[in-house]
């Protein structure tokens, strides 16, 4: 779900893409548009609340301690869409962030300007009804719900406008995919230790069901201490669960990624073979060496795996 660099799969037929996988073309540069509030019905609140009430029941004892709070502080509740108007005024105040509405997916450019300048785009749409455990694009509950309350914490505000700018530089480097990495396995699937144990701060986890328990209760996935060198060579699932987690010992290891010079990195790592998202190495620090039984069923399950039986 990672808002520009995922490729997503074909739509169901009623299924409607947004923003530029709907081929759009914006009235504004940035890509920015009115939320336009009042224009929600009754049943886009209600799917709103359908998804905010489960998430909320699942979180507690799940989510850090910074997402919690950020929940609370903000004006995000069960009964409504949030207005991003009110969000940006708590946002600006605690750290200098705003909610822009946006139709959908925007171009790289685009989405790194926005986060460099403190500016969280977040899809205006909401999912189907039918749609509630899978969507093709980030719509408003994974970039409200999942995304604004860590920009409450000043760590990860930080953060994410250093990776706006790094993702501009690592554009014109044509490296984009391995900084593309480190935000998915940190800001989208960052798992963090607390005193009480492992707890969520990636906005993928934090608002998908089915993925919240995933991560930190099925046996089946690695979860790894974070090595920024290892998450930038390593290929990350968008069709699926992840494979492997990466784990950070506290928020504020991600202050230290934002003052890190990329480009010696970058130049160390090119050429250099790509793990796969499953694959442990003998350098890895292991919280919890998965099982791989999920995946590994699936991929047994696939047309190819059961052509390769049949042949």
């Amino acid at each position: 779900m990672l808002q520009q660099l995922q490729t997503f799969a074909t739509p169901h037929d009623d299924t409607a893409l947004h923003g530029l996988a709907a081929g759009e073309k914006p009235e504004r540069a940035d890509w920015t548009i009115d939320q336009g509030w009042h224009n929600y019905t009754q049943a886009e609140h209600a799917v709103w609340k359908t998804l905010f009430e489960r998430q909320s029941k699942l979180l507690p004892g799940r989510a850090c301690d910074e997402f919690v709070a950020g929940m609370k502080d903000l004006p995000i509740g069960p009964e409504q869409i949030p207005d991003f108007e009110r969000l940006s005024e708590v946002l600006m105040k605690r750290t200098g962030w705003q909610v822009v509405a946006v139709p959908g997916l925007v171009p790289d450019e685009v989405f790194f300007e926005h986060l460099a300048n403190r500016r969280f785009p977040a899809g205006h749409f909401i999912r189907k009804p039918h749609e509630l455990d899978y969507l093709e694009e980030p719509d408003v509950f994974h970039d409200v719900f999942g995304h604004v309350p860590m920009l409450m914490n000043p760590a990860i505000a930080d953060y994410i406008q250093a990776y706006g700018v790094g993702g501009l530089r690592a554009q014109k480097l044509g490296v984009l995919d391995k900084l593309a990495r480190v935000y998915w396995y940190t800001v989208e699937f960052g798992l963090v230790k607390q005193a009480d144990g492992l707890r969520i701060y990636g906005a993928g986890i934090a608002s998908s069901l089915t993925e919240t328990v995933f991560s930190l209760d099925d046996p089946s996935p690695n979860r790894i201490r974070f090595d920024l060198e290892r998450v930038m060579r390593t290929n990350y699932r968008i069709d699926d669960f992840q494979e492997s987690y990466f784990v950070i010992d506290n928020l504020d290891e991600l202050l230290k990624l934002a003052e890190v010079d990329f480009a010696p990195l970058y130049q160390r790592i090119a050429g250099q073979r790509d793990y796969q998202p499953g694959t442990l190495l003998p350098t890895d620090t292991l919280l919890t060496r998965g099982t791989g039984r999920y995946h590994d069923a699936k991929r047994k399950q696939s047309p190819e795996a059961q052509a390769t039986t049949h042949a």
